[in-house]
């Protein structure tokens, strides 16, 4: 039996991709082709970049719950992180992506497939609260401290910071760079709080609304997220490179 495609939350992910190229444009254009836009290094456009990522991990927790092949969909993605790690690495060494959004997402969807069970028999609505409670409360974590943003509740200890193990975590160690970094702490909570958001809906019989929007172009862009993630930045930087150099 084929399963359902739900039209809003594929048009809220293709929006996000559609937003997430035109941010890496910009990524591009400013530290990589040296142009001035002081804006980009706002908190504004901080908080535009941020609320990419969010969408995407949060989107994430959501659709593990649909469709099959959950072991094969966590190693393809998976697998897709290690080729943009081992690229930027060898072409991009100053900008390499280690521990990216990829990877996250990846390590998430596997891990969830033995604690799915186990999370399906919790409250919904508990799992929600307590998953963005601990999101909240561990944002600052791979910056040494309990809490969220510029609210710090407290340091943390210099001896979680280690290793590439430990800022795979979310501790990472004095000497860690990255120009894409999304430890399991705290953004295995966000995908978390997705997951128990489908079974809300779930729960009250509420998914059928998630298709009363239809938008075909970004339901196509949503439903490919993947491979226009992989493509995209090649893509943007040829073009980038043929617009300053034509």
């Amino acid at each position: 039996m084929k399963t359902e495609r739900y039209t809003l939350p594929d048009i809220i992910r293709g929006a996000a991709i559609a937003e997430m190229i035109i941010y890496h444009g910009l990524w591009d254009l400013v530290f990589v082709f040296g142009e001035d836009i002081s804006w980009f290094n706002s908190s504004g456009a901080y908080i535009w970049q941020q609320s990419i990522c969010w969408t995407f991990i949060f989107l994430s927790g959501f659709f593990f719950n649909l469709g099959k092949h959950k072991l094969k969909r966590s190693l393809t993605v998976l697998i897709c992180s290690a080729v943009i790690s081992i690229v930027t690495i060898i072409a991009m060494p100053d900008a390499a992506v280690k521990f990216g959004v990829l990877t996250l997402i990846g390590s998430c969807m596997l891990f969830m497939i033995p604690f799915d069970k186990i999370f399906s028999k919790i409250d919904p609505m508990a799992g929600v609260f307590v998953s963005f409670a601990l999101f909240v409360i561990l944002k600052n974590v791979s910056c040494g401290s309990l809490g969220f943003e510029g609210l710090v509740i407290t340091a943390l200890p210099e001896c979680l910071y280690r290793n590439l193990f430990t800022a795979y975590i979310g501790f990472p160690h004095a000497s860690f760079a990255s120009s894409d970094y999304f430890p399991l702490i705290p953004w295995f909570f966000l995908f978390t709080a997705g997951y128990f958001i489908y079974h809300i809906l779930n729960k009250y019989d509420l998914l059928k609304n998630l298709s009363a929007v239809k938008f075909p172009p970004l339901e196509w862009v949503g439903r490919h997220s993947l491979i226009i993630y992989m493509l995209h930045q090649p893509v943007v930087y040829g073009a980038i490179w043929l617009a300053e150099n034509l």
